[in-house]
């Protein structure tokens, strides 16, 4: 068996310090060797959104990215640095030191990545996706938020975010999905998700020039209240001040 617990553990980039993507990561990207020369990386922020996973670790070409294992909708609170290319990418029970899904990933330079854990009842997946902050451009008033819908049913539940009175999004998302960033008014946010059997709302408040991923988790039918639907959001960082 594989023994997930003996590898090295990268270095971390706190979260908020993606104000200028490429030349943070150029920043850090001097992986001392022998020539001294530089490494393409990139960044990665993982999250555990699999409801009956309690303890869930994270390995990236061999190298153990947690220190220790993420429980249920936790996150590892920060972008750790990889490196760049193709890398097989591994989520494990940490309590069984067992595999729970791998996949293989293009991991380009001088970008950030979030690691998705989801599914149920031994059907799990690593769900990766760009985060594509230099595309983003701060503007007064505003901030940005995506969701990811890790709810794991059949139906296609409609995802609507209302700020300030104004529809942000308005969709019909299928287990897995994953909108893009997309600008709000600062303030209060109302987030709905509703289906034949999934019924969740909650209000909260962003902040100008913030960035956000809301996330849609648990498990339909749920009597246990920390599994049922719930939504929860997490703070990715800040464009302000990014040219």
């Amino acid at each position: 068996m594989k023994n997930f617990f003996s590898s090295i553990r990268l270095g971390l980039i706190p979260a908020g310090c993606f104000l200028a993507v490429t030349m943070l990561l150029s920043a850090c990207s001097k992986f001392d060797d022998d020539n001294n020369s530089d490494t393409p990386v990139s960044g990665i922020m993982s999250f555990n959104l699999a409801p009956d996973k309690s303890a869930v670790g994270i390995s990236i070409g061999g190298n153990n990215l947690t220190n220790a294992p993420l429980s249920y909708t936790n996150y590892s609170g920060n972008y750790q640095l990889i490196y760049a290319g193709s890398r097989p990418v591994e989520s494990y029970d940490y309590l069984k030191d067992s595999s729970i899904s791998s996949v293989d990933y293009n991991f380009a330079a001088d970008r950030y990545y979030s690691l998705f854990v989801v599914g149920v009842n031994g059907n799990y997946q690593n769900v990766i996706t760009n985060d594509n902050f230099d595309s983003l451009a701060s503007t007064t008033g505003k901030a940005f938020i995506r969701y990811i819908n890790a709810i794991p049913d059949s139906t296609k539940p409609a995802v609507t975010i209302t700020a300030n009175g104004s529809n942000g999004i308005n969709d019909n998302a299928s287990f897995k999905a994953i909108s893009d960033f997309k600008e709000v008014n600062a303030g209060e946010l109302v987030v709905k998700v509703n289906s034949t059997t999934i019924d969740a709302a909650r209000t909260i408040t962003v902040q100008q020039g913030n960035v956000y991923t809301i996330l849609l988790v648990g498990q339909p039918g749920q009597t246990d209240t920390t599994k049922a639907v719930q939504i929860k959001y997490i703070l990715n960082g800040s464009v302000n001040g990014k040219q």
